[in-house]
């Protein structure tokens, strides 16, 4: 049977309009949100169907995985993985929202902790615990997200919940500064780790900086820039759908080494 040319050209326009499906790893930048990164490569890819695996904060960095076209249906799945994170807190301010965001308040403290209590300290919260999110947090409280009402002052604190921390290293402690690495699953808020070692320590608790080295098997070594992204062709920085189903299946069940 003969094909027109009019049928094939048919054909040829069906197969450009379907959009490309897979991962993009972004190094998102200090002070965009993640929202708003997502709608800027989205004009770039011209994929409408995209949405990103967890957000991060305006004031944090790092790796930031945005799914285009089917690799939506992925997102649950890289929000399970493992996530590891450098840190940089004061022990010596506070605020109600624990980092950059809002104005810090000097907190008096008897004495600077010594660095064995610094670690010490740590270990209390590896493995499962329950952690309270910050009050200025986009948690949902009846659908309405927490920060919201706690502009308001309508509410105080939120409930805890289990989260896991599987291990949590200390790098650099000089009073009041201290610096972590912190690899924990689901739901954790280093804003409220940052929170709950200060009180531990009977000090303040400030996050300070804040960048995600990896989500499972995706590193900040392999990420790319918004920049970078723009400037290239889509093919050369997606992660295709089937490799990365294949990634996060083998990362699944995977806890990241603890550093030497």
């Amino acid at each position: 049977m003969r094909v027109s040319r009019r049928e094939m050209d048919a054909d040829s326009s069906n197969e450009k309009r379907v959009p490309p499906a897979g991962l993009l790893v972004v190094d998102k930048p200090v002070g965009i949100p993640s929202t708003r990164l997502l709608y800027r490569l989205r004009r770039t890819t011209g994929v409408r169907k995209s949405g990103h695996a967890g957000a991060l904060d305006p004031l944090a960095s790092g790796v930031l995985i945005l799914c285009l076209g089917k690799a939506t249906k992925l997102v649950e799945a890289l929000m399970h993985l493992s996530k590891i994170y450098r840190a940089t807190a004061r022990l010596d301010v506070t605020n109600p929202g624990y980092d950059l965001e809002m104005d810090l308040e000097p907190v008096s403290v008897e004495g600077p902790p010594t660095a064995e209590e610094v670690v010490q300290a740590a270990r209390r919260f590896e493995g499962p615990i329950l952690q309270a999110p910050p009050t200025y947090s986009s948690v949902k409280i009846k659908g309405v997200p927490a920060y919201k009402l706690a502009q308001k002052n309508k509410i105080e604190r939120l409930e805890p919940r289990p989260v896991i921390i599987h291990w949590l290293v200390v790098t650099r402690y000089e009073w009041p500064e201290l610096d972590f690495e912190v690899a924990c699953g689901r739901g954790t808020y280093i804003r409220s780790l940052i929170r709950d070692w200060g009180r531990a320590l009977k000090t303040g608790g400030c996050l300070t900086s804040l960048r995600r080295l990896a989500v499972g098997p995706f590193t900040t070594d392999t990420a790319h820039t918004p920049e970078h992204i723009e400037a290239k062709p889509l093919a050369e920085v997606l992660i295709p759908l089937e490799e990365a189903r294949e990634q996060i299946s083998r990362a699944r069940a995977q806890v990241p080494p603890r550093p030497p």
